[in-house]
């Protein structure tokens, strides 16, 4: 998801294969034998195989809005170290939380106070401004939106009430995007042979 919202928000355009996890094609596998999704395959042969990396491709071709902050400061330090603890602690508890029976060690509400803990930090960043960064959307709330996204709909009722309202605020005006709502289109799996389908 937040390599699309990237690709589409650059203007940049690539030839789009929908995939299924549980049935990879063979062509994928020989791009990237991880078995991960997204893959991009770029002219020349190289291959980004990390959702992150796509992010910044896309951007580094086109930025209108200046969703990258400037390398190396204060912004982009904080801009990539929240990102480091989205992919690298939050995403693990969340996987934990979404999927608690196949860890039966805690229940449930175990795992949800540990991924709480990063909702408490982002809360606290939107309580002195309107986006994760400042006052304008950048490439971090998009980076980070897909997992506060599973997050919340693991137990909805229970994340409606949870002490996150800014949090709430910024979730809803993320799924009601334009840009959120362009890239959700599901496109048919992808066979061999298929006509090329062009995204955005």
């Amino acid at each position: 998801m937040r390599a699309r919202m990237a690709i589409a928000y650059s203007g940049m355009t690539i030839e789009l294969r929908e995939v299924v996890l549980r049935a990879l094609p063979e062509s994928l596998l020989a791009c990237s034998p991880k078995g991960t999704v997204p893959v991009l395959v770029l002219q020349g042969g190289r291959v980004l195989d990390e959702s992150r990396d796509i992010m910044d491709w896309a951007l580094a071709a086109h930025d209108p809005e200046h969703w990258q902050p400037v390398l190396n400061s204060a912004a982009y330090t904080a801009a990539q170290q929240l990102m480091d603890i989205n992919d690298t602690v939050f995403k693990p508890q969340l996987d934990r939380y979404k999927y608690a029976v196949r860890y039966p060690e805690h229940p449930a509400e175990y795992y949800r106070a540990q991924g709480a803990q990063f909702l408490q930090q982002l809360e606290q960043r939107l309580r002195q401004h309107a986006w994760l960064l400042g006052e304008r959307m950048t490439v971090l709330d998009v980076a980070i939106l897909p997992f506060v996204r599973q997050f919340a709909h693991v137990d909805h009722a229970w994340f409606c009430q949870a002490p996150y309202p800014r949090l709430q605020q910024w979730l809803d005006r993320l799924l009601t995007s334009e840009l959120f709502s362009g890239v959700m289109y599901k496109y048919p799996q992808w066979q061999a042979g298929d006509a090329p389908v062009v995204f955005p």
